[in-house]
């Protein structure tokens, strides 16, 4: 029978506690540190400066392996403690301090987040087996992807809500026998909001007026619509949340304006990311992009006039 099936995978999110048996993966290896890890926030406004997502700072005792969150039964405490406390007592004699501290902290959380990554990889590809082997891999759909984009050490942070590159993208591979020729790559600006409505058109149901995105069947099958968007609003709302301000914007690919309205702030950033693609200095009062920045402002009042925006 035609089914829709929906799992998701709590493991990357915080507080990063890997399974028994991946407890000692990446062990012997050093994961090479972002290039932005040390970032001093110099040439953008003061919103990111103000932050407190931190992997030097703010991580805490519970998202570092120092205290454990999950209702485990004595047996696999007894694992999960043997692995890690000789680890943090080894760490807390060596008293690290400064950059030894964030290096540290930064092997602590990569490793730990890499090791959740691997058990959601190992179980997205049970689910791949178990549609070969009943035979219904060929008339299914499979469309991976998550629902946001995550800091693994750039810009110096943990967690995501901001609308830098590494937070705004987020995966999206999809399989579809017959629908999208294997091995293809698509450029073209989609968002999470295109979802529900692609779902209802490759189900054949009705797509209601009031929603806000579209279909994105067209451009799986390689036809790309001539009116489809050249632009992405994206707009935070949880003002406050690990320091990250409310703020609102739109990129076309290449360049993004973003707007931080809190009245402490009230400022603007422009980025050329085919110049800076690390985010690391705004061009807002650049002269030389000024047709550019008026024009994204225009866009960017219409995308929130055209999603009904409320602040």
């Amino acid at each position: 029978k035609p089914f829709f099936l929906m799992t998701q995978h709590k493991a990357p999110h915080g507080r990063w506690e890997p399974a028994l048996r991946h407890l000692n993966t990446f062990e012997k290896i050093k994961i090479p540190e972002p290039p932005t890890l040390f970032d001093y926030y110099s040439g953008r406004s003061a919103a990111s400066a103000n932050h407190k997502m931190g992997i030097g700072q703010d991580m805490g005792p519970h998202r570092l392996m120092f205290r454990y969150s999950s209702k485990f039964t004595p047996e696999q405490f007894k694992i999960f403690d043997g692995h890690f406390r000789p680890r943090n007592e080894a760490f807390e004699k060596l008293n690290l301090q400064g950059r030894d501290r964030t290096r540290w902290n930064y092997q602590r959380y990569i490793k730990n987040y890499l090791r959740c990554v691997k058990a959601v990889d190992e179980n997205v590809g049970r689910m791949l087996k178990y549609l070969d082997e009943n035979a219904l891999a060929k008339n299914t759909v499979i469309i991976y992807s998550s629902d946001q984009g995550f800091w693994l050490g750039e810009h110096g942070w943990f967690d995501k809500r901001w609308m830098y590159e590494e937070s705004l993208h987020t995966p999206l591979l999809i399989r579809w026998p017959g629908g999208v020729k294997p091995g293809s790559i698509n450029a073209n600006l989609v968002s999470n909001l295109d979802f529900a409505q692609t779902f209802l058109d490759i189900a054949g149901a009705v797509q209601p007026s009031d929603m806000q995105g579209r279909s994105i069947t067209p451009i799986l099958r390689g036809h790309t619509p001539e009116d489809w968007r050249k632009t992405h609003y994206y707009h935070y709302y949880e003002a406050g949340g690990h320091g990250v301000p409310l703020h609102y914007g739109v990129t076309d690919g290449r360049y993004k304006l973003i707007r931080f309205p809190d009245s402490k702030l009230d400022t603007w950033e422009f980025f050329d990311l085919e110049t800076d693609p690390q985010e690391l200095k705004s061009r807002y009062t650049d002269k030389d992009y000024i047709q550019k920045i008026n024009a994204l402002k225009e866009e960017l009042t219409r995308l929130r006039i055209q999603y009904k925006v409320v602040e």
